[in-house]
């Protein structure tokens, strides 16, 4: 166990709420890395009251428009002190996400490139004139004379602000959210996931010095409570969540009564096409990560390996020998390619996808098991095989279902139309993949494929950060990142006029 991670303790014991930190009605608790399953801080527990409090201090500061009516260039040069502050303290976000998420350095920092991307455009974006000039029209009036007409369309803040953030990706998407929601002008309430909220208060600590006028910015913790009563609330204008499909439909429900826009970004069971023509050796490492990587426990993860059934078994066999660099252990270790899941019921749950998929009749190809034997502080820790199934039916519970864990499905397919059917037969459109050398065929598909995003041989090399994120079907509402992410933290006004 490498002893960087031993030294590293983040206690926090306060909420904000209208510009001050204030003590939470449930008190503290601890928070565990999934490392070692040892403490490594504490966070506070909100409830209800506190919910409400965030609420009120939100809608209050967004009333008073001090925020919203604010010149475009200082909440700019605000989101801008903030990038600043993320470069400064790069270190130790990274370590504390490897410490609180169990990720390895590589996956950390490459989630703070993303965020300092997003962070960035909402730099850009705010600064933008929310005016935009229409064409002049032309109409024949009753005099005999014509008129001209004009107008613009304004782009306004939504209101208050409702972010949610799963466990996967904390400190990422709580600022991709709540910089982007304040560069729009709106208010925030924002709140973590139960079991990883440590990124989040230190975000917080950062967003307390921006010196934002008091309620713009909110951040309580706490359980489904809390969730239930931010997002049933009427003075909310928006609620931006990530996570499961299943608590998204519930985030509906809650709002729906007061016509709450909802803007989800849920879950996937998304899949990486192989063509017969595919580089295999190229396409190996990028088929590993892409299954792999935070141990599977993200989202638009591509779980679903369709390859032709030529060339099945010899990406099977080049899969398996890959694996044997494929290394699993204390992320804080040279050499180590994945860490833990996040907690034991998540390794549970693998282990249940692992004994269906057996029953099923799906081949297990590698892993499938949670590693014994581990030791030097690591035995506690909730580390799983990475697992590697072939023969997979596409619909089969394994081929339909999101393991949120580092279990790939290999299905194999005999046409490019059988891929493209297998590819759109589920119920979430989130990521997706095509690997060949003919790159014409591969567009043609990729515009067939029902997702909201397609990589063509590994894409642009990583996240492109202008590239809208989001999916179809009960992959979610709406898009995150760039432009278009932006514009959905706003509303838009016609205004239109006489102009000669």
């Amino acid at each position: 166990m490498a002893s960087v991670t031993l030294d590293f303790r983040a206690d926090y014991s306060s909420l904000y709420i209208g510009g001050v930190f204030t003590q939470p009605r449930g008190g503290t608790e601890d928070t565990i890395s999934p490392i070692t399953g040892g403490v490594i801080g504490s966070a506070p527990v909100g409830g209800i009251e506190d919910a409400q409090a965030a609420l009120t201090a939100a809608h209050d500061a967004f009333e008073c428009g001090a925020w919203a009516n604010e010149d475009r260039h200082i909440r700019s040069a605000r989101m801008q002190r903030l990038l600043d502050m993320i470069h400064a303290r790069k270190e130790e976000i990274v370590h504390l996400m490897m410490l609180e998420m169990g990720y390895t350095r590589m996956e950390c920092e490459g989630l703070m490139g993303l965020a300092a991307d997003q962070l960035a455009n909402a730099v850009t974006f705010s600064a933008r004139d929310p005016v935009t000039t229409l064409p002049v029209i032309s109409t024949p009036w009753y005099d005999g004379t014509i008129k001209l007409g004009g107008g613009v369309i304004a782009r306004d803040p939504m209101g208050v602000v409702v972010a949610i953030t799963p466990y996967n990706a904390g400190f990422l998407l709580g600022l991709l959210k709540a910089s982007t929601a304040l560069a729009a002008g709106n208010s925030v309430v924002l709140k973590p996931a139960p079991i990883t909220p440590l990124q989040t208060l230190l975000l917080t600590d950062m967003i307390a010095e921006l010196d934002l006028p008091p309620g713009t910015f909110n951040m309580v913790t706490g359980g489904g409570d809390v969730g239930a009563t931010l997002c049933s609330d009427p003075r909310v204008a928006m609620i931006s969540f990530t996570g499961s499909d299943k608590v998204g439909s519930q985030i509906m429900v809650q709002a729906a009564p007061n016509i709450t826009k909802c803007h989800l970004e849920l879950g996937g069971k998304s899949a990486l096409v192989i063509r017969h023509d595919a580089d295999l050796q190229r396409a190996i490492p990028s088929v590993l990560f892409s299954n792999f990587a935070q141990a599977g426990q993200g989202c638009a993860c591509t779980t679903r390996i369709l390859v032709d059934n030529r060339i099945r078994a010899d990406l099977v066999a080049a899969l398996k020998q890959a694996m044997a660099h494929w290394k699993v252990g204390d992320p804080f270790a040279e050499g180590i390619s994945m860490g833990p899941l996040i907690r034991e019921a998540a390794r549970e749950r693998a282990e249940g996808f692992v004994a269906r998929a057996v029953e099923e009749g799906a081949a297990l190809v590698y892993g499938g098991k949670r590693i014994e034997g581990l030791s030097g502080g690591l035995e506690n820790g909730f580390f799983f095989e990475p697992t590697i199934f072939d023969n997979v039916a596409n619909d089969s519970y394994l081929g339909q279902n999101e393991v949120f864990g580092p279990v790939m499905s290999i299905i194999g397919f005999d046409s490019d139309d059988e891929a493209v059917r297998l590819a759109n037969s589920s119920d979430y459109g989130l990521g997706g993949g095509i690997v060949s050398q003919d790159a014409g065929k591969a567009m043609e598909m990729a515009l067939k494929i029902r997702t909201g995003m397609i990589m063509m041989n590994g894409g642009s090399g990583r996240l492109h950060p202008d590239t809208p994120f989001g999916g179809y079907k009960r992959s979610g509402l709406g898009r995150e990142w760039g432009e278009e992410g932006y514009f959905e933290y706003t509303q838009t006004k016609s205004i239109t006029f006489p102009v000669g």
